[in-house]
């Protein structure tokens, strides 16, 4: 990643950029799914074996769709089938957490103050514990336990909020709530890979066959469809908070992502009601407003551990870089165009915390950011904001004859 940059910057753009159309399509069915099935009727005549049935307007045109519990007498010619929005979403995410998390381990992976590891201890921690929640979830569900709808959420919750807590105690902040968003999302799309496909494709398959589809396949992946409606929220929140310093990067960052379950719960909720025809709950919203207003509050209360770039030690890339000829130009105009917001105390008004937790202030954090400092100030305008600290072009020039040099340099 450090030898070809601008290659590896666009390709993590492509990759992000797929991630969130293939999100968007999996949200969209999802959703959409959600509200048809909470607002099905069942008026007289229906056709045996229809639980009910909805008439709806889009596009210049009305829709007639009939919902079945098990599956009609007769097996439609052309049957859809809603899966790969969700594989594709799970596979583009996965893509991202090897482009960003595991190439830059180093950076947004361990944080030897918080946890000394090595990169490679981390990564497999990080494809155990994605691998080991679903197993337990599964595992929950099909026990007595998953029975219970509402007491196996509670459980579920408890499940979470100790994985909130478990990853801010091993990687970066930023990485903890990056990864117990995907640690939901495997779960989510886990559902779909591992009980409600299949489950459909036996119903299909016992139609074929002339014999009666069982009806708790059905039953079973309904309970898994609304875990996975429950938990959409949350997720997107704990994808899009590596934006956010406050949210990743303050003392109780595991109590703010348990929180934000709790939101997911309460916003959902009303949408849900609201399709079935149920009303107009709107103390949900005051719900998640005091929510919302405690999670602000618990990111004033301290920060969270030092920056993951701040251990004194320099891996060998680092020491290239520091060791320079053009660092010290470099590093002295870093102090005065960028050290004033990326700071541990930044001094520019309005600021509180460094951008994304980034602080430029000593050699290591740095050279362990060259590459970020090459593409965002060197090869493009990006910082400062609107240029505010009036970088000028020969400035950016010197960056980018700094990292390209080192780069272009013996390895030894």
């Amino acid at each position: 990643m450090y030898e070809f940059p601008i290659f590896w910057e666009w390709m993590s753009f492509a990759v992000r950029w797929l991630h969130v159309i293939t999100g968007i399509a999996w949200i969209g069915s999802s959703f959409y799914f959600i509200a048809l099935d909470l607002g099905l009727r069942k008026p007289d005549g229906l056709p045996d074996g229809a639980y009910g049935e909805e008439w709806q307007v889009h596009g210049g045109g009305f829709y007639h769709v009939q919902k079945y519990l098990v599956a009609p007498a007769k097996m439609p010619e052309h049957l859809t089938w809603f899966k790969w929005e969700s594989y594709a979403t799970w596979l583009s995410g996965f893509a991202m957490l090897c482009i960003v998390y595991y190439a830059g381990a180093q950076l947004y992976l361990v944080d030897q103050n918080v946890l000394a590891i090595s990169s490679g201890t981390a990564i497999m921690i990080s494809l155990a514990s994605l691998a080991l929640g679903w197993i337990l979830y599964d595992l929950l569900c099909k026990s007595p336990l998953g029975a219970n709808t509402n007491g196996l959420m509670v459980l579920l919750f408890i499940v979470l909020v100790f994985m909130s807590w478990g990853y801010t105690q091993v990687f970066t902040g930023r990485a903890a709530l990056l990864h117990l968003g995907a640690f939901t999302a495997t779960i989510m799309s886990a559902n779909v890979i591992f009980i409600i496909m299949p489950n459909q494709r036996k119903v299909v398959a016992d139609l074929i066959a002339g014999k009666r589809p069982d009806p708790s396949l059905g039953v079973q992946a309904k309970q898994r469809s609304l875990h996975n409606n429950y938990l959409t929220l949350p997720v997107l929140f704990l994808m899009v908070s590596n934006h956010y310093p406050l949210a990743f990067a303050t003392k109780y960052n595991w109590i703010i992502a348990s929180l934000v379950f709790l939101m997911g719960v309460t916003i959902r909720h009303y949408f849900n009601t609201r399709h079935a025809r149920g009303g107009n709950p709107l103390w949900t919203w005051l719900a998640t407003v005091i929510l919302f207003l405690s999670i602000a509050y618990l990111s004033t209360l301290g920060a969270g551990t030092t920056n993951e770039t701040s251990s004194s030690s320099l891996t060998p890339l680092e020491q290239r870089f520091v060791s320079s000829a053009k660092f010290e130009a470099v590093r002295d105009m870093i102090a005065g165009r960028c050290s004033m917001c990326h700071a541990d105390e930044p001094a520019w008004d309005g600021i509180n915390i460094a951008p994304k937790n980034v602080k430029l202030e000593t050699d290591k954090q740095i050279a362990a950011r060259a590459r970020a400092i090459y593409l965002q100030a060197g090869r493009s305008n990006a910082m400062p904001p609107a240029n505010l600290s009036f970088i000028e072009p020969r400035e950016r020039q010197q960056i980018v004859e700094w990292y390209e040099a080192v780069m272009s340099g013996p390895k030894s």
